[in-house]
Parts: C-alpha cells; structure tokens; sequence
C-alpha cells in the first residue's frame, strides 16, 4: 500500500525539526548573574532605553553592561516672555545586568548650562552639574522571545546637582513599559508612569502623569526611524500639561553598538519648543 507523500514525509519533517531545534536550542538562562555573564551567543537583541523618551521593557543581560550617553543636547524655549536655551553634555545611564531579567541604572546628568534672557533684556546664565539617578528594571515577561514584553522600572532621584540647577529634594517613582512587535516589522512602545515631585514653592509634592507611544521601523539595512507621542500631566496647581511629538533616527554600528539623533518638538505652551540631541549606546 502507497502512503500519502503528507504521511511518507512525516519522519523527514521531524527529523529536520529536531536538528533545528538541536542547533538552536532555547537556553535556560536563570543561572546566570552580575558575576556568571549570559555567553555571548545566547545575548539577547540591542534594545536601548534611549533615543526616544518611551522606555524599553528589555533588559541588559545578566553579567553584561551598557552605557547611553548624549554627545550633546539642546532645548530652547520660549514662555511669559523670557527665552531660556540649555545645553546639556555627557548625560549618561550606565547599566548592569544583575539577573537574567533585572538590571540596575545610574543615569546621571552630567554637566548642564542654562541662560535665560528676560522680557526686559536682562540675561543671567547658571552651569553646573545634573542630578544622580537610581533605577531598577524588573522584565516580567518576553525578555527572551514573544510578541509582547513589559517590565517594572522603580526610581530614585537623589539631589546631587550644583549651581542651582536642581530643588534639593529626593523625588521617585513608578515606569510601566510595554513594547509589542506589529506586522510588517513595525515595533510599538508605550508607557505609563507616575512621579512623586516637589512642588516650585518646595513647600509641599505633587504627582506627575507620564503617557508616551512610539512606533519604530527600520528604514534601511542598519538604520531605523520613530515618531513618538509624549503627555506630562502634572497635579501641581496652574502646572500646564506638556506634551511633544517627537522624531529620531537609529544606526546600528554593530550588534553592540548604537547611533543616534532626534529631535523632540513642543506642542502644548508648557512645553519647551524644540530640543534637538545626539548619542550613542554601547554593550559590552
């Protein structure tokens, strides 16, 4: 008796799907730690917080580090008739995989120089350097795999900042980052997020409510492109809700190495009018 080619097949095809499966097997990656880093062929994709303001839910791999770092970055405003232009250099988050699905942050500021102008002429100019903050970032799930991934990302931001350039307070909060693969190569952020601030009087706290979107999608071989939506809604009394559009480019030097610049434009009144940047990532 003949057998059906589907049936006479069926051997070959689980044969050639075990030896796939044997070539490219999904590793247990639990064990390892800070100090027993994930081997290099099991690292997970580049996926940097940075260039948009939107957070990644991916983690940096166990045993492993990653620097973000701004070139330089500028914001220019205009409000209530004083003209304010800020340049920030060498702002940087490092980061370093603690376990399989949780790494540490230190972003720090770096060094900062704000000039204001009045609406009578009178200019004044303060530089100094920027606060220190401590973050953690807890993935939940699709860290290694899926179509959908989130995390938890708890802060702490100490008053480290010089020149009086920052309040003197220690303020924190909660990041809920989602990142979900669409069709056609399309990747989705978005992000939800609360902070506990010290209000402008330094009298009393305030919360702030973050909600943010990006859609990214690579351009060409090495470099991608995203638009993102961005929306501060601040508790604080006669506090204007912010909110931007923002757009930047990606270049993948390497698998471990990231370009980057962008610009983020203000379209609400409380929000700074545009703020041009360049950076880089790298993993090592």
């Amino acid at each position: 008796m003949i057998k059906p080619l589907s049936l006479a097949l069926l051997p070959i095809t689980a044969a050639l799907a075990l030896k796939a499966q044997e070539a490219n097997p999904v590793p247990d990656k639990s064990g390892y730690n800070l100090f027993q880093p994930v081997p290099e062929k099991w690292m997970r994709e580049f996926s940097p917080d940075r260039p948009d303001k939107t957070e990644s839910p991916y983690t940096v791999d166990a045993g492993h580090f990653q620097l973000e770092t701004d070139f330089a970055n500028y914001t220019d405003t205009k409000q209530s008739g004083e003209h304010t232009k800020a340049w920030q250099v060498g702002d940087f988050n490092l980061k370093a995989g603690l376990l399989n699905n949780v790494d540490i942050q230190l972003a720090y500021d770096s060094y900062l120089n704000v000039q204001t102008k009045a609406r009578t002429g009178e200019s004044t100019r303060v530089s100094g350097w920027g606060n220190l903050t401590a973050r953690l970032k807890v993935n939940l799930w699709g860290d290694d795999g899926g179509t959908t991934a989130f995390a938890l990302l708890p802060y702490v931001k100490f008053p480290t900042s010089t020149g009086n350039l920052g309040n003197n307070a220690v303020e924190g909060g909660m990041i809920l980052p989602l990142a979900v693969k669409l069709p056609w190569d399309f990747d989705l952020g978005c992000e939800t997020a609360v902070g506990v601030w010290q209000n402008t009087a330094d009298d009393n706290y305030h919360e702030d409510f973050i909600h943010s979107v990006t859609v990214d999608h690579q351009l060409i071989e090495k470099l991608s492109g995203y638009v993102e939506f961005f929306s501060d809604l601040s508790t604080e009394r006669h506090a204007g809700w912010i909110a931007t559009v923002d757009i930047g480019l990606e270049f993948l030097v390497t698998e471990n190495m990231q370009l980057d610049c962008g610009c983020n434009f203000g379209i609400t009144r409380a929000a700074d009018d545009y703020n041009p940047f360049a950076g880089i990532t790298v993993r090592f």
